[in-house]
């Protein structure tokens, strides 16, 4: 165990800690050179390499000057929070990238707390001196600020030539210590020497092996052949086999305590071996006695959104299609809706915005589905007066008023870092969407960290495109759920031609109703298609009307043919169409297109 090192790499998006790992694989030899055909060797999905994001942590196992080298790369954006975590959990060091350009972003934060809550040994790192508006200088004085980490340990290198990445590998095996097998069986409080357990830090669907769990082991051994229980689940597997990533499956015997490795369970979804269950080995008398080890939770939603298909017999497609999608993303939560304007569909609950875009284009993409994706909503605590307690996302769930006594929605603690110059208006877009300011700090003289508590829901509707557009693209932003605050909320619901369109309704405070309504109904008067009768639009809290737009009817010149004679002719024919108008407006059907949905996000 002494020659062994398990490390992530934690950093803010797009700060290239997948091209490190990629330099880490060419110079352990891992991967060979005429083998590296793109960039990201570790971004497996075409969604990844497109976008040039990692959205799915990948391990793998290197070897270098006598050491093994277990490395994870995890995800940077917020959504995944809860993969880097589990990652986090895995190693007991982290290397921790930063952009020579940009500087500390609010994600670098936030991983870099995660890690030191673990007491992980940090390696900082400052990528793309190679860049011209690079400035390592100015961002290990925010280094030494900011996280109290002396300049001298910080390694500056340009992931894309590969100078300096050698200098990278040292430091992970001079600084990040080795597991400790009596150190990890006194943490996780193992008692029986002939006890093995393991902590599930992923898990992927293979179609012909079942589901693979990604373990890093703590105490004893497993093999091949072995018994094994998931604590938490309480699913009871055989291994068919386990090994290391290099980056593909290498098989081996078994796997000895502190390494990362995988084992095939045989399992047919991936809710059977959630991330951070703990897979145990022992005997069965012990099993009452034994204890998972820390840190196990079930992945909950933050996000929720309806999902269904422009052609209803592709319903069955698409149900098919998430039953498969969610063997490989745990966290994608779904169940059956239904639309009086869209048909039969899915509920669906996402870890934010981007898991739900990332969602929806693979339904398109890898299941060839047309879809339409309605406006995400939040969950929200309604108590009623008899006291009882639900918990609804959707605003087609939320009971008639008269039986409520309280609506709570949840609220985020939002650390944004920002240049200085920039704090001012984003405190006013904060202020606009009901947050509350806590604290202010300076990372440097030109940049500042600001704390504020927001609800939820007025994060995922555009506050990150109006964070860019008021800081000029500088401002990054990351947020963590706190807690569920009661509120004046009501439901905002959307009449067009008269019949309610449940996928269209919002919840929203009560001071906000009347100004969300009155632009609703005029982006939908915008993106909704003319017809041959007229359109009224409406937005309503219960009974009462208050906001209405009107899409005009097409009208054919029905006078055209005359050439002369007395105007009760004209007169006639005019009151012959305005019949018939009415008609079609009893009997009309609207078509919504997607952009009708989309217009919720969007508050200008």
């Amino acid at each position: 165990m002494k020659n062994i090192r398990n490390f992530c790499i934690i950093a803010h998006i797009d700060h290239g800690k997948s091209t490190l790992a990629d330099r880490f694989l060419e110079l352990t030899g891992t991967v060979d050179k005429r083998d590296m055909k793109h960039g990201q060797m570790l971004d497996t999905m075409e969604l990844e390499q497109e976008r040039g994001i990692t959205i799915k942590l990948q391990p793998v196992r290197m070897d270098y000057r006598g050491y093994i080298l277990n490395l994870i790369d995890t995800p940077g954006h917020v959504d995944f929070t809860y993969e880097v975590s589990r990652s986090i959990a895995a190693c007991e060091g982290a290397i921790l990238v930063i952009d020579a350009t940009q500087g500390i972003e609010a994600q670098t934060l936030a991983n870099l707390y995660m890690a030191l809550e673990y007491d992980l040994k940090i390696i900082p790192v400052i990528n793309k001196i190679d860049m011209p508006a690079a400035d390592p200088q100015r961002i290990k004085q925010e280094i030494e600020n900011m996280l109290a980490i002396p300049r001298e340990e910080v390694i500056e290198v340009s992931a894309k030539t590969g100078e300096n990445v050698e200098q990278v590998l040292q430091a992970v095996i001079d600084r990040v210590p080795s597991p400790d097998q009596a150190g990890m069986r006194k943490q996780y409080h193992i008692q029986n020497d002939d006890e093995a357990k393991a902590l599930v830090f992923d898990s992927v669907y293979d179609t012909y092996r079942g589901v693979v769990a990604y373990v890093r082991l703590v105490s004893g051994t497993f093999k091949k052949g072995d018994a094994l229980r998931f604590l938490n689940a309480k699913t009871d597997i055989e291994v068919t086999d386990l090994g290391y990533f290099r980056p593909q499956y290498q098989s081996q015997k078994e796997l000895q305590p502190g390494e990362v490795g995988y084992v095939v369970t045989g399992l047919k979804s991936v809710g059977e071996a959630r991330v951070g269950d703990t897979i145990w080995k022992g005997k069965k008398d012990q099993l009452s006695d034994t204890k998972p080890l820390p840190g196990y939770k079930k992945v909950v939603p933050m996000v929720y959104a309806g999902i269904y298909c422009v052609d209803n017999d592709d319903f069955p497609l698409l149900r098919d299609s998430l039953d498969k999608l969610t063997l490989n993303d745990a966290a994608l939560t779904y169940e059956p809706d239904q639309s009086p304007a869209l048909g039969s569909g899915f509920r669906c609950g996402f870890l934010g915005l981007l898991h739900m875009d990332i969602v929806q284009e693979r339904l398109e993409r890898e299941y060839d589905l047309e879809l339409i994706v309605t406006a995400p909503s939040v969950s929200y605590i309604i108590t009623g007066k008899d006291g009882e307690k639900n918990v609804i996302s959707s605003p087609v769930q939320m009971p008639d008023p008269s039986v409520i006594e309280t609506i709570a929605e949840p609220w985020v603690k939002m650390e944004i870092v920002s240049p200085k110059d920039a704090v001012g208006a984003i405190m006013k877009i904060v202020q606009q969407r009901r947050g509350v300011y806590k604290n202010m700090s300076y990372i440097d003289k030109e940049r500042v960290l600001t704390l504020f508590e927001m609800p939820l829901a007025t994060v995922i509707i555009d506050f990150y495109d109006s964070l860019k557009n008021v800081s000029s693209g500088y401002a990054s932003m990351n947020y963590d759920f706190m807690d569920y605050r009661e509120e004046n909320l009501v439901k905002l619901d959307i009449l067009i031609a008269g019949e309610k369109v449940d996928s269209l309704a919002v919840i929203c405070h009560r001071t906000e109703a009347e100004g969300l309504g009155r632009r609703l109904a005029k982006k939908l008067k915008e993106v909704i298609p003319r017809a041959q009768f007229a359109i009224a639009i409406q937005a309503a809290i219960g009974g009462k009307i208050i906001a209405r737009e009107t899409i005009s009817a097409y009208r054919k010149d029905v006078t055209a043919k005359l050439y002369g004679g007395d105007v009760t002719r004209k007169n006639k024919l005019l009151k012959k169409q305005k019949k018939g108008k009415k008609r079609m407006k009893q009997m009309g059907n609207v078509a919504l297109p997607q952009d009708a949905f989309q217009a919720i996000l969007k508050k200008d």
